[in-house]
């Protein structure tokens, strides 16, 4: 380990900059708390209308990579196929990028937008319909158009440009030698900053809801040793899991994550409110697709944007928190595959799928409280969001059932974002290393799971996803050029391969006058 932190300077300065972290929010959490929250809101009130724009303008980035000259381009040698299967791959970029997230919130946002919605009056008919409609807006084209980009530059210039699996790699057009100077470090430190704490806040969280539904079914004590025996079960999971591999591991996880999740959406789609989830669903696609530009831009020059900023940015920071892990392990498996098929899949599939699960557990739910009168279950979900879900299960026949294979899927779900975010942070700390060693994974997942249980015992926890979600901003600003840099290298790629081709089209016409 001491060799390893002497020669590789961006693990060795992470793991300084996370300790320290550890620290203060152990001895100084209000201090650290009041610094970080201050420059959060500080970005967001200043610079919020710099999140709109950002994210939209990589959703039409994406969106224009479809249908350009660099579509039929493949993220790796000419001859390269896909290592995955169609089905495997979905999983495992569903997986990775925000699969506990529905679970955790499938229930609970459209509840909340509908009890407090970004404008006009709460608990009514048009309540119930904007809230669909943000929900939509928040989990749908947009968080997956920032992990298009970010994955799409990882995959193209470690696949194509033979660089190492690092986020600076993708400056190399606008760099390029320079990536591994100070700049190039600074880059990746901050990217292995965003994923420790990003997944470190996440695992606690999610901790914390397994806890909750634990208690909820079975009665079992929801207290610092439980959540720490839960902690310890999922980090063993997941460092089997990373041990094994990613062709095993990670691979079969997200197969049964995924399988899971269609189990328990379908059955309640039978046993639920058949009618109203189609209802929900096709009403709410052509509301989102009619107001996306508008609620893309949606900020109040001339009022207050408390919600906007409370929920809106404060997603749009998250994602971008969340995009170097998720980037990077979706191009470490995406290699083979063709620019457009890469963007298709990576930023349509799975918001298709994201609609369908909101509109099956949001829309239901928003049945069971407008329609049906059930307004406890709005006071339970508002009041705890970790419980949610599980109260809401109780409204239908095979509740309990729903609600063991719930805490089930919010375990494999958490496992397989930590196996993945092991996975990457191994690559980061290995100078970009495609295949990191087991001991680095490993060491990664232990890190992961003391700073999960730091942040529990010292109740740090939102004061280190604040930290998290304000390293964002200056993301935000790399993600932006890393546009501008992936856009030169394709133009460049695209005009060596015209070069390499045009030489044999001018031989064999060449021949054809000597045959002629």
């Amino acid at each position: 380990m001491y060799t390893t932190l002497k020669n590789n300077i961006v693990f060795a300065v992470s793991l300084l900059i996370i300790s320290i972290f550890i620290v203060f929010g152990v001895f100084f959490n209000e201090a650290l708390a009041k610094i970080t929250s201050g420059f959060l809101s500080t970005t967001i009130d200043y610079f919020g209308w710099f999140y709109l724009m950002a994210t939209l303008g990589f959703l039409f980035f994406a969106a224009l990579l479809i249908f350009s000259r660099f579509g039929k381009l493949r993220l790796g040698e000419d001859t390269d196929r896909p290592e995955y299967s169609t089905w495997s791959w979905i999983a495992m970029l569903f997986s990775a990028g925000m699969g506990v997230g529905l679970i955790f919130w499938g229930v609970a946002e459209p509840i909340f937008h509908y009890t407090t919605p970004p404008y006009g009056e709460g608990n009514t008919a048009e309540a119930a319909n904007t809230a669909m409609t943000y929900t939509y807006f928040h989990w749908g084209l947009h968080p997956w158009a920032v992990y298009t980009v970010i994955g799409l530059s990882l995959a193209f210039f470690q696949y194509r440009r033979k660089l190492p699996g690092l986020i600076s790699s993708v400056f190399y057009p606008l760099l390029g030698e320079r990536i591994h100077g100070p700049i190039g470090k600074t880059i990746d430190i901050l990217a292995i900053f965003a994923t420790v704490f990003g997944i470190a806040t996440s695992l606690g969280l999610g901790t914390m809801q397994i806890a909750g539904g634990l208690n909820f079914i079975f009665d079992v004590p929801n207290n610092t040793t439980t959540q720490m025996i839960i902690i310890g079960c999922v980090t063993l999971i997941f460092a089997g899991s990373a041990w094994i591999g990613i062709s095993k591991g990670m691979k079969i996880l997200s197969n049964i994550n995924i399988i899971l999740a269609f189990t328990i959406m379908f059955a309640l789609m039978v046993i639920g409110p058949t009618s109203e989830i189609f209802k929900v669903l096709t009403s709410t696609v052509g509301s989102y697709l009619d107001n996306i530009l508008y609620m893309s831009l949606r900020i109040r020059p001339f009022g207050d944007n408390s919600w906007i900023a409370g929920w809106t940015l404060f997603y749009w920071a998250w994602w971008i928190a969340w995009a170097p892990f998720v980037g990077s392990f979706i191009a470490k498996v995406s290699k083979g595959r063709t620019i457009k098929e890469f963007v298709l899949g990576v930023l349509f599939i799975p918001t298709i799928g994201t609609f369908v699960w909101f509109s099956t557990f949001g829309g239901s739910a928003l049945h069971l409280i407008h329609n049906l009168g059930n307004t406890a279950l709005a006071e339970a979900a508002t009041s705890d969001v970790t419980t949610a879900l599980f109260t809401f299960f109780e409204y239908f026949p095979l509740g309990s059932l729903l609600s063991i294979l719930a805490v089930i899927l919010v375990v494999t779900f958490f496992v397989t974002s930590a196996d993945s975010a092991t996975f990457v942070l191994g690559i980061f700390s290995s100078q970009g290393d495609l295949n990191p060693s087991k001991a680095i994974k490993l060491t990664w997942g232990v890190i992961l799971a003391l700073v999960s249980i730091v942040l529990l015992l010292s109740e740090s926890l939102q004061t280190l996803q604040t930290a998290s979600i304000a390293a964002a901003f200056p993301f935000a600003i790399v993600m932006t050029v890393m546009c501008y840099a992936l856009l030169k290298g394709l133009i460049e790629d695209y005009a060596g391969v015209k070069q390499i081709k045009q030489p044999v089209q001018d031989a064999n016409e060449e021949n054809e006058r000597n045959v002629m």
